[in-house]
């Protein structure tokens, strides 16, 4: 996909993907097999960016604990906005989608699929966004500091890694149920410099107290019994490779939106799920920087919002169409 060609991405993919893995790509794609997951996603996002490309910042891969093999990515898919996509009326001008997406490999075929694109940030680069305004910093989310999510990576320190994740994790969800902020000890997890890579519509916080401020304040007033799925298999699959660990859960959080201040959400009382997939990188003995997507627009709709039927009676005056100006990918 980094050259991206429909010729060349539908051979990749039979290659690769089962033609009946299960797909599960964030709202409002939903759930498919593999062998629909071209015609349904790639295609009208190719029709929209003739230039598409794919630029991976993360690829990980690894153990999730019962001997089923991970591989996890994370980028942005790139290219030049001429076309409608999911009524998101185009810009003309470069255009980034950040993905995380995770594989599950039988042999040497995907037999699972789970994946986010964060449609909000092409939402606000088309100056469309149609909910609440992000209080975290909204921008081109980096690669790791390091340069090495590509690179080969020293297992020898992936169940460190790991470790720590999963002693962060377990210790930020005994607040508020259990005392106070100190009860989550996160000078003792989180390097003072740290980033969050926040998904579009939350946005990135740097440092605890951005963090803290940004985010985990209202999050945690308005959905102050979620649970965070650290243990069961079942929804939740964790691995580490080297300074990184990896994420992904269809979904693994449980809540109740019980308070005010999070997305500009009524608290009205539902109960909701969350799709969260994350990836951490770990420098010495503290976690330096965490990505971020959760599918916020599933979130809406679990509360009975179309965050597109918005975008669309938002955007009614705009000229629908393709940009006029020819872009593609022969040169």
């Amino acid at each position: 996909m980094a050259e991206f060609s429909e010729a060349g991405v539908r051979w990749a993919m039979a290659e690769l993907l089962s033609e009946d893995a299960n797909v599960h790509l964030g709202h409002p794609f939903g759930d498919m097999p593999g062998a629909a997951l071209y015609d349904r996603a790639y295609a009208p996002l190719f029709e929209a960016m003739p230039d598409l490309e794919r630029r991976d910042l993360i690829i990980l891969s690894g153990d999730d604990g019962t001997g089923a093999q991970w591989v996890g990515c994370m980028g942005h898919y790139m290219g030049t906005f001429v076309a409608p996509f999911l009524d998101i009326p185009p810009t003309g001008h470069l255009a980034h989608i950040r993905f995380h997406e995770f594989f599950h490999f039988d042999g040497d075929k995907v037999v699972d699929m789970q994946a986010i694109w964060d449609l909000p940030e092409l939402m606000m680069q088309a100056g469309a966004w149609p909910m609440s305004p992000s209080l975290g910093r909204e921008f081109c989310v980096p690669g790791p500091m390091t340069q090495d999510g590509l690179s080969d990576h020293d297992t020898t320190t992936s169940q460190a890694s790991h470790d720590l994740v999963i002693d962060m994790l377990t210790h930020l969800s005994r607040h508020p149920s259990e005392g106070g902020p100190e009860i989550m000890q996160a000078e003792r997890f989180w390097h003072p410099r740290m980033n969050w890579y926040g998904p579009a519509g939350i946005g990135t916080a740097r440092g605890i107290a951005g963090f803290r401020t940004w985010h985990q304040i209202p999050f945690l007033n308005a959905l102050p019994d979620r649970k965070n799925d650290t243990s069961s298999t079942a929804s939740s699959h964790f691995f580490a490779e080297g300074n990184y660990v990896a994420v992904t859960g269809w979904p693994n959080m449980q809540m109740t939106v019980t308070g005010d201040g999070w997305l500009g959400i009524a608290p009205a009382g539902q109960k909701i799920t969350m799709r969260s997939l994350d990836f951490w990188r770990v420098e010495g003995p503290r976690i330096r920087e965490n990505w971020v997507l959760v599918d916020l627009l599933h979130v809406y709709a679990q509360l009975g919002v179309d965050v597109f039927a918005r975008l669309r009676e938002a955007n009614q005056s705009r000229v629908p169409g393709r940009v006029p100006f020819p872009v593609g990918a022969a040169e």
